[in-house]
């Protein structure tokens, strides 16, 4: 069975009605036959027909067992820390999202659970960095922003040796592109806001484990502190994901043309993108990978804040905002926006310099957004003339 008909005929029918689309069951209990005995469903924070429906869709999609929808995606991220106890370690990728960033550093770590921030696109430096502490790996692979790739199988084998939990955040690429579990991940990790969803019309996250052992744990997780997916937002998700297939396939492709026009441009320092044969981990996600995902990141040869705020001020078909992953192109300054919250300093050390500019591209016409792109570089180049011209 082809990737695009299991993504379809793993929603399911509704038993009761035979309804085509699942239902919402918008509930908050549900009614017992005798003391203890119910059809399924006691509580809607511990179980929703709904949010079911969406958990072991996204349990199939990645190929684990066990599937859970958070509010947000944080709120997916808590859940997978709350498996770890005081004393232990985290090893995360350096380019991290700066909302992990937040909470591993300014929550977690008044917990007594340490971070240590390793490039992970050479294996070699989690070797160095390992210890006894170490319990869990995060990666993030395309990272946000700087798009560098992690090779997964080769973290997992290393981590297995040392008894570590493995996490992705499979957001960038979706299920559609990488199956994290396939490669010896333990854990994947979804901010469903994004590519799930497609639509920039929920938040909401999802966390899917290899084993039935592990799934068990962040259930009670999630039913223990609440963050649970309500079942109207459940039900965005499943819509979303009906037509998952066909988005990214047509994210990828023009990305791939925007990419490779940025590459020639005046103006542009270095662009970041898995799918360009510059790029220096191109061959590992051409290996791990069956596309290389909607997002692309440029670093302008102006590398200062004032350029790239000319530049994500001037466009007009991609919108200055936050996140990414919808049907509409998108564009970011993450050292002010998305990366604000990571100091200046381990911000720039991990790649995000001050011109760094991230786009999600959308599903418009690829060459109505190189026009749009073409225009915002000739903003800059001419406020940077008139900027270094000499006062009369």
């Amino acid at each position: 069975m082809s990737q695009a008909t299991q993504i379809i005929h793993n929603i399911p029918i509704d038993e009761l009605t035979g309804a085509i689309a699942v239902p919402i069951y918008q509930t908050s209990t549900f009614v017992q036959d005798a003391p203890g005995e119910n059809r399924g469903y006691d509580y809607a924070r511990s179980g929703n027909p709904t949010r079911k429906a969406l958990e072991d869709l996204a349990a199939v999609l990645e190929n684990g067992s066990t599937g859970a929808a958070f509010a947000s995606g944080l709120a997916a991220i808590d859940a997978v820390v709350k498996l770890l106890e005081s004393g232990d370690e985290i090893i995360a990728v350096d380019d991290i999202y700066g909302g992990a960033f937040r909470q591993f550093t300014q929550i977690y770590r008044k917990f007594g659970i340490s971070v240590k921030y390793v490039d992970t696109t050479d294996p070699a430096n989690l070797l160095d960095a390992i210890s006894a502490k170490t319990k869990l790996i995060w990666i993030e692979t395309p990272t946000n922003p700087t798009l560098k790739i992690t090779d997964i199988q080769a973290i997992s084998k290393i981590a297995k040796l040392h008894d570590c939990l493995v996490c992705v955040d499979n957001t960038f690429a979706s299920p559609v592109l990488q199956k994290p579990l396939d490669l010896g991940a333990d854990i994947v990790l979804h901010s469903a806001t994004k590519y799930l969803g497609g639509h920039s019309d929920l938040i909401a996250g999802l966390v899917v484990t290899k084993t039935t052992e592990l799934g068990e744990k962040i259930k009670f997780i999630q039913n223990a502190c609440g963050a649970v997916l309500s079942p109207f937002d459940s039900w965005l998700v499943i819509r979303g994901i009906e037509t998952l297939e066909l988005r990214v396939r047509q994210h990828c492709l023009n990305a791939q043309r925007i990419a490779e026009w940025l590459q020639g441009q005046p103006g542009v320092k270095k662009v970041f993108y898995p799918g360009l044969k510059s790029h220096p981990n191109h061959d590992v996600a051409e290996r791990q990978s069956s596309g290389f995902g909607g997002v692309i990141s440029f670093e302008l040869e102006e590398n200062t804040t004032e350029a790239a705020k000319t530049l994500v001020t001037s466009t007009r078909y991609f919108k200055l905002a936050e996140s990414l992953g919808g049907v509409k192109s998108l564009i970011s300054h993450p050292a002010t926006m998305t990366h604000k919250s990571i100091p200046d300093e381990k911000r720039r050390a991990a790649g995000v310099e001050d011109g760094l500019i991230r786009l999600s591209v959308g599903l418009e016409n690829a060459e109505d957004l190189i026009g749009d792109l073409h225009l915002a570089l000739k903003a800059v180049k001419l406020k940077t003339e008139v900027a270094a011209s000499p006062v009369c």
